[in-house]
């Protein structure tokens, strides 16, 4: 986690102000011991500051299910969100940062719980090889927090981490459409990098997505679209390796003659 988004949610959580809280809810995790509200969250604070976040949490959370009406509930519901997220335990998070919105909506510091919840699907984006459900959710999460709050300091930190989220929806799809192209399965491997440049123009898989683009609409027999997709990527990216790759493709056939068969592909042992 980048020390910057570390930063931003201790800084809140420090400012948090006290309000009275509207609902609670069983938790089960903890035995039933009744005590003072003032002792659970002190006792919840001080396993936070000493880095035993998962007892943390569940502290909070036992003010809330002793105390639902005091004036610690609401607070202890976000602290108790923030201890999961530092303890890497982002589902339990991301539960418990939509439980205070479904209870507080409208509330001022659920620019906070939005950017909880952003944050704890971005920590979770795996490389590009794997599924990118989790990519797309924090992007889906983000964007939600900078439609909503778009003046908020949460929604400017979220913008800044949309590039790395886009780029790795685009590298998923570049991979995808590698994958055809050794198939040579020239049309599906079209799709994917046509996506690439139309929906993620800001990331830096845009270069060889037009690269790639030109070689296959070549294999296609389509030298119009070829040259096309070669000219948009000398317009904007003339001193690339991929801008003199696609210039070789397309002034190594003349016209009307396609280019030839790609050699065939022995598909790897599982």
């Amino acid at each position: 986690m980048k020390v910057h988004s570390r930063a931003l949610l201790c800084a809140l959580v420090a400012a948090l102000p006290l309000a009275a809280c509207t609902q609670g809810r069983s938790k089960g995790d903890l035995p039933y011991v009744a005590r003072d509200v003032g002792s659970l969250y002190s006792g919840a604070k001080r396993l936070l500051d000493t880095g035993r976040y998962a007892e943390a949490a569940q502290l909070f959370d036992e003010v809330e299910r002793q105390h639902p009406y005091s004036i610690w509930a609401r607070r202890a519901q976000l602290m108790s969100a923030f201890s999961y997220y530092l303890n890497a335990d982002y589902q339990k998070s991301i539960d418990s940062a939509q439980r205070f919105l479904s209870v507080h909506p409208g509330n001022r510091d659920a620019p906070y719980a939005y950017y909880l919840i952003a944050l704890c699907y971005y920590e979770q984006i795996s490389d590009v090889t794997r599924d990118q459900k989790i990519t797309q959710q924090a992007l889906d999460a983000m964007g939600e927090l900078s439609r909503r709050y778009p003046n908020s300091r949460y929604a400017a930190d979220a913008r800044l981490k949309l590039d790395l989220v886009r780029d790795h929806l685009a590298g998923k799809e570049m991979e995808i459409g590698r994958f055809y192209e050794k198939r040579a399965e020239w049309l599906s491997a079209t799709l994917r990098f046509r996506r690439v440049v139309d929906q993620y123009q800001t990331t830096s898989h845009v270069p060889e997505a037009l690269m790639r683009l030109t070689e296959s609409y070549l294999a296609l027999g389509v030298r119009d679209e070829a040259r096309k997709a070669a000219a948009v990527l000398g317009a904007n990216y003339p001193g690339t390796i991929w801008y003199k790759r696609a210039y070789d493709l397309i002034g190594r056939y003349p016209d009307n003659v396609p280019p030839p068969p790609p050699p065939p592909t022995t598909p790897k042992a599982a």
